[in-house]
């Protein structure tokens, strides 16, 4: 019998995209025409989860002190492979403080250590199907508190990958997620401590992470 593959762990840096979901984006659209910006966005708007952040399949995730809950943003990543073409998709956890930055959220909010689950492993294009039909479940301690339908995305895979390599190169072993949605009010499902976060969707192992109280 063989061994169990180890959790996988991206190789290169993990890029994290902004305002890349319909109802999200309608709901900022008042004051996407306030300044600073005064406008929409006409490019991706990209984030950096650093390597600190990363999470393997079933870790616990500490939160800092004097933080009681977190937001979860279910996400689809995108495995850059040797080629500079897409290898596979994982699931990821993108958890930040809960803010009310726009557009460019301060990497003190997101960028903590621990803060980006990721899935068991990379699944290949071909078992992935349809990445633009997928529907992702995020359920805190068993009960289901939402479903992210990636046909909602704003730029889908290729299109988000093509405007992206339009003015930067992604490396083979960078991640590349198409971004998370919100609620129906605007807000992300939040845990606490304690809480058992799990995030699935057809043709991948669940994501699973656990919350736990103030790091030292």
């Amino acid at each position: 019998m063989k061994p169990p593959l180890p959790p996988f762990l991206p190789d290169g840096t993990v890029y994290g995209t902004l305002l890349n979901f319909r109802h999200e984006q309608s709901l900022w659209a008042a004051r996407m025409s306030e300044p600073p910006y005064k406008a929409a966005p006409k490019a991706p708007v990209l984030f950096i989860k650093t390597a600190n952040t990363f999470s393997p399949q079933g870790a616990a995730i500490a939160l800092p002190p004097n933080v009681p809950e977190v937001d979860i943003g279910a996400n689809v990543g995108l495995v850059i492979g040797a080629t500079g073409a897409v290898a596979g998709c994982v699931l990821m956890n993108d958890l930040s403080i809960p803010h009310d930055s726009y557009y460019r959220p301060p990497v003190k909010f997101k960028c903590l250590d621990g803060f980006l689950g990721i899935g068991p492993r990379c699944v290949p294009l071909a078992e992935a199907g349809g990445v633009n039909a997928l529907k992702l479940e995020v359920r805190i301690n068993g009960a289901l508190r939402q479903t992210v339908d990636l046909s909602g995305l704003v730029r889908d895979a290729a299109t988000l990958l093509a405007d992206v390599n339009a003015f930067m190169t992604l490396q083979p072993g960078d991640v590349l997620m198409l971004g998370t949605d919100c609620l129906a009010d605007g807000t992300r499902p939040r845990a606490r401590a304690g809480d058992r976060i799990e995030i699935s969707a057809p043709g991948f192992e669940t994501l699973v992470n656990t919350v736990v109280g103030e790091s030292a």
